[in-house]
């Protein structure tokens, strides 16, 4: 094997002293080789030069794809807190307590998005009208006569009033060029839906399938106008009414009367519950009363005439004292 080896190489020296004694063979290497380098050194200094442009951006038209997005987050807020324009309330529509049309308590969710490809921010603007039925939503002038429905999205009507802007749009972005954003599906967002936003579907907001607020489609309740704010609402709101589980202390009734049955109601055998929804205000009073189950007869009216009259210690948070969602139930029974 050795001797085999050895001549296995001589004949290789052989065949390339051969080789490089052939004309030319030195010089074509030479310059073959030379070709390759200058190619690698030209590329090498064309991208150090293309990053050096990228740093020194001048105006709007050199701003990569990628820059643009970073600017539209930063116009439109991605948390679940202050939805609405500028901020204001978790819908920012209009003040209250509420977040729905639910006589319930409870926190709306959901949330929607759209675009037409644009790599533009969506541009600012108010929100269309409440409809179940998606249609796309223009951010410049409407034009007659229109072809298509007028826009909409899906979000619970007690949740919407219509904002001082000229045409539809996102009310937080601070954009002015109009633009239905990078999304699509002809919506005002940067995702893919009929609705307004950044989540997905044909709502408003981060969340999915319609409504407003983060997460999956729920209606919220509480009343018909946005409530104060995300999740986390402002402490010093002395107006605000919380839930019996966001309180230190709950209230304490001193004194409860019970309803009188009617002359109607016992001449027709009316029997069963009334609930009411109400408010055991920081004052001790009982406000904001709301049937939520009914009798006939007269009952309904003399269970709210006893909510009225009932005394109690207020709730207290942080040691102060706060109103408070609570509901009450009177029976009726003949026997």
């Amino acid at each position: 094997p050795a001797g085999f080896i050895g001549s296995l190489i001589l004949q290789l020296r052989i065949s390339v002293a051969n080789t490089v004694r052939r004309p030319h063979v030195v010089s074509g290497m030479a310059a073959a080789l030379l070709l390759v380098v200058t190619t690698i050194l030209a590329v090498l200094v064309l991208e150090k030069h293309t990053q050096k442009a990228s740093a020194a951006v001048g105006s709007d038209d050199d701003l990569s794809l990628v820059e643009i997005l970073d600017f539209q987050n930063n116009e439109i807020p991605r948390t679940d807190r202050g939805i609405g324009a500028n901020g204001k309330g978790r819908v920012g529509f209009a003040d209250g307590n509420g977040e729905g049309s639910r006589p319930e308590p409870a926190k709306a969710h959901g949330g929607g998005s759209g675009g037409a490809g644009n790599p533009l921010p969506p541009s600012q603007g108010r929100p269309p009208q409440p409809s179940e039925i998606p249609a796309p939503i223009p951010t410049t002038l409407i034009r007659l006569p229109q072809s298509l429905p007028e826009g909409g999205i899906d979000i619970d009507p007690a949740l919407w009033s219509k904002l001082s802007f000229a045409s539809y749009g996102d009310p937080r972005s601070k954009a002015t060029v109009p633009s239905n954003g990078p999304g699509y599906g002809g919506g005002v967002g940067t995702n893919n839906g009929s609705g307004i936003g950044e989540g997905d579907g044909p709502g408003f907001g981060p969340g999915r399938k319609g409504n407003i607020g983060g997460g999956d489609r729920s209606i919220g309740g509480g009343g018909g106008s946005g409530g104060p704010g995300g999740d986390n609402p402002n402490p010093e709101d002395p107006n605000r009414v919380w839930t019996v589980s966001q309180v230190a202390t709950r209230a304490r009734v001193l004194f409860k009367p019970e309803p009188q049955y009617t002359e109607e109601a016992r001449r027709n055998q009316i029997t069963g519950t009334v609930i009411l929804r109400v408010v055991f205000s920081r004052s001790g009073e009982v406000t904001n009363i709301r049937p939520l189950q009914s009798l006939s007869g007269g009952l309904t009216e003399r269970a709210i005439s006893a909510a009225r009259l009932i005394r109690f210690v207020p709730a207290t948070r942080n040691g102060q004292p706060v109103a408070t969602y609570m509901q009450l139930e009177y029976n009726f029974n003949l026997y």
